[in-house]
């Protein structure tokens, strides 16, 4: 399996960055993008690296937030074919810690290609769409929000889903942020190579080191690999690879790995 990242925080080859992520992956069945960044960045990033994004077959959305969803309408623009999969309370309208709205653009709703789940959907024998099945400890929503009717509510990310996907003896998750908990993943999936971002970029790794400490004690002790990016953080980054060691690696924009 080989993942292009078309769109991250950071960049070691000169094309355009964002907070933000969109992945192009290539399986042995098909051709997905996975998330759509902040922009319309990762179109032209994967035009600069060669990709032609019209022959991307089917789509995921991993959550409804604006840095990872607002490139949609330039996906569909250039791809006419290709299903969207989403959770189908991705369009609610969710706002950060400081009230903001950081949801999808609601003119998107609707749209005859958007396939919108609530429970695990499975595509094919490669490929499914899911949920957590199961939490072990509870996660951190950095004062998150979502607005139902008049009254706002403390986030519970059940917007949030995983791409699993199934290659020869292998099992990958692709991760949009993880806002559930990667320990929660761990424990809630069976995988060998995850995908994706932790979420830790809030985590002062004084302050929060016993919490950096318990991530990383479930990382190193589960049997996967690790490419992790976005809202990781790059500080929090370097101090799990110093306790987990060569199975955490970081990608950035421009960057493919087979895995």
């Amino acid at each position: 399996m080989r993942v292009t990242v078309l769109s991250e925080n950071t960049s070691q080859c000169g094309l355009p960055s964002e907070h933000g992520l969109s992945l192009f992956i290539q399986t042995k069945k098909h051709k997905i993008l996975f998330d759509f960044g902040k922009s319309s960045n990762f179109a032209s990033n994967a035009k600069a690296m060669g990709i032609d994004l019209s022959e991307v077959d089917i789509a995921f959305l991993s959550h409804g937030h604006n840095d990872h969803s607002t490139g949609l309408e330039t996906f569909l623009d250039i791809n006419k074919h290709a299903n969207v999969y989403m959770h189908e309370l991705a369009f609610e309208p969710h706002f950060n810690g400081q009230n903001e709205y950081i949801g999808m653009d609601p003119t998107m709703d609707g749209h005859p290609r958007l396939i919108k789940v609530r429970e695990d959907t499975v595509i094919d024998s490669e490929l499914s769409f899911v949920k957590l099945p199961r939490k072990k400890q509870p996660f951190d929503t950095f004062g998150q929000k979502v607005k139902r009717g008049r009254y706002m509510e403390k986030e519970t990310y059940e917007h949030e889903m995983y791409l699993k996907i199934h290659e020869g003896f292998r099992n990958y998750i692709i991760s949009g942020c993880t806002h559930k908990g990667i320990i929660n993943l761990i424990y809630g999936f069976s995988f060998d190579c995850f995908i994706g971002g932790f979420h830790f970029m809030k985590y002062d790794t004084v302050w929060d080191e016993e919490l950096l400490l318990d991530a990383a004690k479930a990382l190193k002790n589960s049997c996967a690999e690790y490419y992790t990016c976005h809202c990781t953080g790059m500080e929090q980054f370097y101090f799990l690879k110093d306790n987990v060691g060569p199975k955490m690696n970081y990608i950035s924009t421009g960057m493919t790995i087979e895995v």
